[in-house]
């Protein structure tokens, strides 16, 4: 077996031939558009008998820990060919290239899982639950009729992608900087159209982009902008508008929004369409994962309130063991003295008279990130530390619950 970087002129066939393997093209139609998508990106292979089997793909970008940005890359596919299932080869070729995009000066790594666990065994730990909400858009309670919205296609990739980065965002919040992302986001699968409007001159600066199933839906809302409550609200007026024919939409939930708020009856109209075909629900999954893979650096840009904390950190990383000696990195693993409070830092060592914290990299990524208390962590996971530094810690970060608001 060879792990080594892509190689478009060799690999482009058995590229094509693994994602049709796994269901993730639809026809020869969309090989271009995977080609344009990976060449966008950071691509690494493995391959057996001089062929390719295995293939990890990334791209950078940005995470925001509460009003800062740190820089992030995004593992926007990891896919294996049906022989070489069970080798180890997706774990193996997926650590080298957080490793190298760590080197690179990465700080924080996150990813869409599959199924729970496989890739906690390189330090991810799961994020915030996503709500996915289905609802009858005429049930939209929005008074204030929208303007009328310019119809969206793959030609407005570029202006959409621009509007992603602009949109509204909070904690745990990431971007992808490569547009290509984007324009490939709208070309992969069928039935995709957006609509969008412009706030000053010609602008975009608020949108929707959907995939349609069948004459009623529903409609499923793929990608969305906004940079304001405002223009949110002008988007559900554009959907209340599709209500005269389309009985169901599905959208993830945005941050900071209850969407039950805007919906006429939503226990009602739940009742009255179980086991439909339009059944309304909100459903509740952690899909997405995240791991810092820079302990100095994110805590360097973590800004709290209340008092300050300082303890010994022992951190454990699996990644570790799935890297090559040679690795021009190697993990997180080792001791730290931590402080957390307004000023935050986190340095190799350990001080006497401090404290010690044992966890886990994904354990403490979801603790520093917030996604559950430490109370919780103690109990339910792999954090060790006194009870008094636990209740601090549930003080310290208590944060507002981190959300990616860009699927990938």
């Amino acid at each position: 077996m060879l792990f080594r970087d892509y190689d478009p002129q060799k690999d482009q066939t058995a590229t094509h031939r693994i994602w049709r393997e796994v269901g993730w093209l639809d026809d020869a139609s969309e090989e271009p558009v995977l080609d344009a998508f990976l060449a966008a990106g950071h691509i690494l292979v493995a391959e057996i008998d001089d062929q390719a089997e295995c293939i990890s793909a990334s791209m950078p970008g940005t995470f925001q820990y509460l009003h800062e940005d740190l820089s992030f890359t995004a593992i926007t596919a990891v896919t294996t060919g049906r022989i070489a299932r069970k080798q180890g080869l997706a774990k193996r070729l997926t650590a080298r290239l957080i490793a190298a995009d760590a080197a690179a000066g990465a700080q924080v790594a996150g990813l869409g899982v599959f199924e729970q666990g496989f890739y906690n065994l390189l330090g991810f730990g799961s994020g915030s639950y996503e709500h996915w909400i289905s609802f009858d858009p005429a049930q939209l309670i929005i008074t204030e009729p929208p303007r009328v919205p310019r119809r969206l296609s793959v030609d407005d990739a570029d202006a959409m992608h621009q509007a992603l980065l602009r949109r509204q965002r909070g904690h745990g919040a990431c971007t992808i900087t490569p547009n290509a992302f984007t324009r490939a986001d709208c070309q992969f699968g069928k039935g995709g159209f957006g609509l969008g409007l412009a706030d000053a001159g010609n602008e975009l600066t608020h949108f929707l982009w959907m995939r349609e199933k069948g004459e009623h839906g529903p409609y499923i809302v793929t990608m969305m902008a906004f940079q304001n409550g405002r223009q949110f609200r002008e988007l559900l007026g554009v959907l209340k508008n599709l209500g005269d024919q389309v009985r169901m939409v599905r959208m993830r939930e945005p941050a900071g929004v209850q969407m039950q708020d805007f919906l006429a009856q939503p226990f009602r109209f739940r009742q009255l369409t179980e086991k439909s075909p339009y059944q309304q629900q909100n459903r509740a999954t952690a899909y997405w994962q995240v791991r810092m893979c820079d302990v100095p650096g994110c805590l360097a840009k973590t800004r709290l309130r209340g008092e300050t904390v300082r303890f010994n950190l022992h951190l454990t990383d699996p990644i570790r063991q799935h890297l090559p000696a040679d690795s021009p990195w190697q993990g997180v693993a080792g001791d730290y003295v931590v402080t957390l409070g307004p000023e935050s830092q986190a340095e190799p060592g350990s001080a006497a008279g401090l404290a010690t914290v044992s966890t886990s990299v994904g354990t403490w990524t979801r603790l520093w990130l917030g996604v559950l208390p430490a109370s919780s962590l103690a109990a339910y996971a792999d954090l060790q530390a006194a009870p008094e530094l636990i209740s601090a810690f549930d003080l310290s970060l208590c944060l507002p619950t981190p959300h990616f608001g860009w699927d990938f």
